[in-house]
């Protein structure tokens, strides 16, 4: 198919049935730039009343600048948005939300101490001035019952499982007049299941004339919820054209401009040594509730084992485990067969343990530090980084290059802020540098999360290089094909127990499936052992 790049037109880019008639909201010449890099450039969107509209590309391709600019939070250098024919140069999210365009983020912005209908009503310009808490959560379940986003207006925040404090961010956006919805990667923390409901939501929303601008890097998502796809590529629109007929494949290179798919083979024949061993392990989660019920797996040298569940059932407390941040009530924790059961995590990484953490930001970084002293956090105490009073600047420097450049990690010099790169990019520094640190074991939790197309198989290409290389490697991730597509064996996870094991060959997504929701008796037939 004819690419266009910039606002030119293309055989793909024709709107199709749900353009006819004038755009809810018209963006003309959007350029946009930072400290002089620039982040979009002369892009042109439509949007159509009563469509769901995919926005794609890789992270740093443009697509949360553009979507910031619709929603009043950025100003754009240059360009137009008109909403309604209306032309409007936004000042604010509050100007941006009055012309009917409102977005909800990725990071909640939720006061999680208050409830429903606090949060609802907070900062709301239509809240009276004197309210009782009958009038507050009777107002709030109104909007509840009308936009049909279940959830109790009486709870807490932090009561609420993910995907309701979702909802509530919705509600909160839909109440104050939003007649476009933009969603930065909605599904990246969810479960299938509130997945599927957000899809419910989301086409709801369209069928009552709304508009929904979904920001993804789930194809497969994008191309069972969407009715039109816009593909930005290094800030520039590549193409604009109907989701009828579009492929995962053909989505994929238009968003990288290359052809690349990962190959995940069977693991060498035979096993290795055990390199990761848990034995009847117990352990307490940071609510005090047990989290971990007496699990024993075994990962050998060699090989993938996956960790599938829906998330919350215990798996980031599995981790943490296995990585020495959680002490554990019961059993037995093993590295290269030495028991390192309450071990500091330092034990762990001179035993030759890297770890991918779930939550890269918080624990994998330091935002606020250089690139240079991020890709040395594992390594700076070896003899050649440092010496006993202090670091050698040149050495390490030389170590974070050649660090950033196996890693394919993209960023104008070592020196800048590890905040300063995208989501991708990050991660990519994150495995590259656990992967340097993973002699004997590999653990990686959700490392995929959030990632666009070249990043995710960059990660996962990490994972299967150690595995090749003679390293154990457990991934932990809530994305079921992941698991398929990466796992030599499969261990299903339901409310910190681990109910069966797979291998590869033998796996099957329904009786998967089955598992995750606990019906045990699915598969006891198919159960094997390590």
């Amino acid at each position: 198919m004819p690419e266009a790049v910039g606002g030119g037109d293309a055989q793909g880019d024709q709107a199709g049935p749900l353009s006819n008639g004038r755009p809810v909201i018209e963006a003309r010449g959007i350029r946009k730039s930072f400290d002089g890099v620039l982040a979009l450039e002369d892009v042109d969107l439509d949007l159509m009343s009563g469509e769901v509209h995919a926005l794609l590309g890789e992270n740093g391709a443009g697509k949360t600048t553009l979507s910031n600019i619709l929603a009043g939070i950025y100003r754009a250098d240059a360009g137009t948005v008109a909403a309604e024919g209306v032309e409007h140069h936004f000042r604010s999210p509050a100007q941006a939300i009055a012309a009917g365009i409102g977005m909800v983020h990725q990071h909640f912005r939720l006061i999680e101490t208050a409830t429903v209908a606090e949060n609802v009503h907070l900062g709301w310009d239509e809240t009276p001035r004197w309210i009782s808490h009958h009038t507050l959560v009777t107002r709030t379940r109104k909007a509840i019952d009308a936009f049909g986003l279940r959830v109790d207006p009486e709870a807490y925040i932090w009561h609420l499982s993910v995907g309701e404090q979702q909802r509530v961010e919705i509600l909160r956006t839909l109440v104050r007049g939003a007649r476009v919805l933009i969603l930065d990667e909605p599904t990246a923390v969810l479960t299938a299941q509130e997945a599927k409901d957000l899809f419910g939501v989301m086409r709801s929303l369209v069928d009552g004339g709304r508009t929904v601008v979904f920001i993804s890097h789930k194809l497969n998502e994008v191309l069972d919820v969407s009715d039109r796809i816009t593909v930005l590529r290094n800030g520039r629109r590549v193409t604009t054209r109907p989701t009828a007929g579009a492929t995962a494949r053909e989505l994929a290179r238009l968003m990288t401009g290359e052809e690349r798919e990962l190959e995940v083979g069977a693991r060498p024949e035979g096993r290795g040594e055990p390199g990761l061993e848990l034995t009847n392990v117990t352990a307490t989660g940071s609510r005090g509730l047990v989290s971990v019920r007496d699990v024993s797996i075994t990962v050998h040298a060699g090989e993938i084992v996956g960790i599938a569940g829906v998330s919350g059932n215990g798996q980031t407390e599995l981790a943490e485990i296995v990585t020495g941040i959680r002490a554990v009530d019961a059993g037995r924790v093993r590295v290269g067969g030495v028991d390192l059961t309450g071990a500091p995590p330092r034990r762990f990484v001179d035993a030759g343990l890297g770890h991918i953490p779930e939550d890269r930001v918080g624990v994998g970084l330091v935002r606020s530090a250089q690139v240079r002293d991020n890709a040395v956090l594992r390594h700076y105490r070896q003899s050649e980084l440092s010496s006993r009073v202090a670091l050698k600047r040149g050495p390490i420097a030389e170590f974070a290059r050649r660090l950033v450049g196996s890693a394919r990690v993209q960023t104008r010099t070592i020196h800048s802020p590890v905040g300063h790169l995208s989501g991708g990019n990050q991660q990519r520094l994150i495995a590259g540098r656990e992967a340097w640190v993973a002699r004997r074991v590999f653990v990686a939790s959700q490392p995929t999360r959030g990632l666009d197309v070249n990043a995710t198989q960059d990660v996962r290409a990490s994972l299967v290089e150690r595995r090749d290389a003679g390293c154990a490697v457990l991934l932990i991730s809530d994305d079921l094909d992941e698991i398929l597509m990466m796992s030599d064996r499969i261990a299903v996870m339901y409310e910190g127990r681990i109910l069966g094991e797979f291998d590869r060959h033998d796996a099957d997504r329904e009786r998967i499936g089955l598992l995750l929701g606990g019906h045990v008796g699915a598969s006891t037939q198919d159960v094997v052992t390590p």
